[in-house]
C-alpha cells in the first residue's frame, strides 16, 4: 500500500514539474510570440487585405476590390520594368557575392601574421550603414569627383545615366553582402577538421581538386544559407534605389518593386497599389527560395 501511494506522490510531483516547465517555457515565449503577431504576422494578413480592397489615403478599407487591384498594378507601365531590375539584381547579385566570398574566405583561411587585418578589410561593410554607403559609392561614382572614372580613366555619369545606374545599383549590393557572408563562409572552412585536410595530403589530391571535392562539399550547408538569405535580401532591394536615385531622371532605370512599392504606399498614399507590390515580391521569393530547398536536397551534404 505504501509503495502505491509512493509511487502515486512521484507521478503527481513529476506532473506538476512538467506543468510548471510548460508554464515557463510559455512565459519566455510570449515577449517574442506578441512581437512576432504585432509586428510580423498582423501587418503580413493586413496587407493581403489591402491588396484585395478599396483603401483609401488615410489607410482605412472602404470597399472590396477584389483582383482589380492586382489586373491595374500588373497593367502598369512601370510594373515589368520593376519586376525586370528586381530579378537582374537577385540573378547578379546572388551568385557573385557567393563566388568572390568563398574566394575571399580561401584566401583568409589558413591564419597568418596579417590575418586580423585583412579580415577586417573584408568584414568592413558589415559596419558601415546602408545610407552611408549609398553616399560613399554616390561620391565614388560622382562623374565630376569619383575616382572610379579618373582611375580607368572613363567619363561616365554612373548614376545620372540610364545606361549604368543599374549597373552601379549591383555593384553596391554586392558590396554591401560581401562582410557577412565572408564571415559566415570563413566560418565554415576553419570548423573542419584539421584531420580531413591533413589525409587529402597524404592521398596526394591537388589543392583544386581539395577545394572542389572536399572543402566546398563540407561547407555546403553554410552556402546554402548565405544563398537563401542573399537571395531574400537581393529581392527587397531598395534602399539604394530610393537614396541614391530618388526622383531622378534615371530613377525608372532601377525601381524594383519594393522601391516602387514605397513610393506607391508613402509618396503617393496608394496602399492597395503598394499591398499588391509587397505580396507580388513576396510570392516570388518564397517561390524562388522553396526551389533553392529542391536543390537542397541534390547538392548540400550534411555531416
Amino acid at each position: 500500500m505504501r509503495n502505491i501511494t509512493a509511487m502515486t506522490t512521484g507521478a503527481t510531483l513529476k506532473h506538476r514539474q512538467r506543468a510548471r516547465t510548460r508554464k515557463r517555457v510559455f512565459l519566455l515565449l510570449l515577449p517574442i510570440m506578441l512581437f512576432g503577431i504585432l509586428f510580423v504576422y498582423y501587418p503580413f494578413i493586413r496587407t493581403i487585405i489591402n491588396s484585395f480592397s478599396l483603401v483609401n489615403a488615410k489607410g482605412s478599407i472602404k470597399g472590396f476590390a477584389g483582383i482589380d487591384n492586382y489586373a491595374y498594378t500588373f497593367s502598369r507601365r512601370d510594373f515589368l520594368p520593376a519586376l525586370r531590375h528586381t530579378l537582374t539584381i537577385a540573378a547578379i547579385n546572388v551568385p557573385v557575392t557567393i563566388i568572390i566570398t568563398l574566394f575571399l574566405a580561401f584566401l583568409a583561411n589558413k591564419k597568418r601574421k596579417m590575418s586580423p587585418v585583412y579580415e577586417f578589410l573584408f568584414t568592413l561593410p558589415m559596419a558601415v550603414s546602408m545610407s552611408a554607403a549609398c553616399m560613399i559609392f554616390k561620391s565614388m561614382f560622382s562623374p565630376s569627383v569619383g575616382f572610379i572614372n579618373y582611375f580607368f580613366g572613363l567619363d561616365l555619369g554612373w548614376y545620372e545615366s540610364k545606361e549604368t545606374a543599374l549597373t552601379a545599383i549591383i555593384i553596391l549590393t554586392i558590396w554591401m553582402g560581401i562582410g557577412f557572408n565572408f564571415l559566415l563562409i570563413l566560418s565554415a572552412l576553419r570548423a573542419i577538421p584539421d584531420q580531413i585536410i591533413e589525409a587529402t595530403k597524404v592521398d596526394g589530391i591537388s589543392p583544386l581538386r581539395r577545394i572542389f571535392k572536399v572543402q566546398i562539399p563540407l561547407i555546403s550547408p553554410t552556402i546554402f544559407f548565405v544563398l537563401c538569405t542573399n537571395l531574400v535580401l537581393a529581392m527587397m532591394t531598395s534602399a539604394p534605389v530610393i537614396i541614391i536615385m530618388g526622383v531622378s531622371s534615371a530613377s525608372s532605370s532601377t525601381n524594383t518593386l519594393i522601391s516602387m512599392m514605397y513610393q506607391s504606399g508613402f509618396s503617393s498614399s496608394d496602399y492597395g497599389l503598394a499591398a499588391v507590390l509587397s505580396i507580388t515580391a513576396f510570392v516570388l521569393t518564397l517561390g524562388f527560395t522553396i526551389l533553392s530547398f529542391v536543390f537542397e536536397k541534390k547538392k548540400v551534404h550534411y555531416q
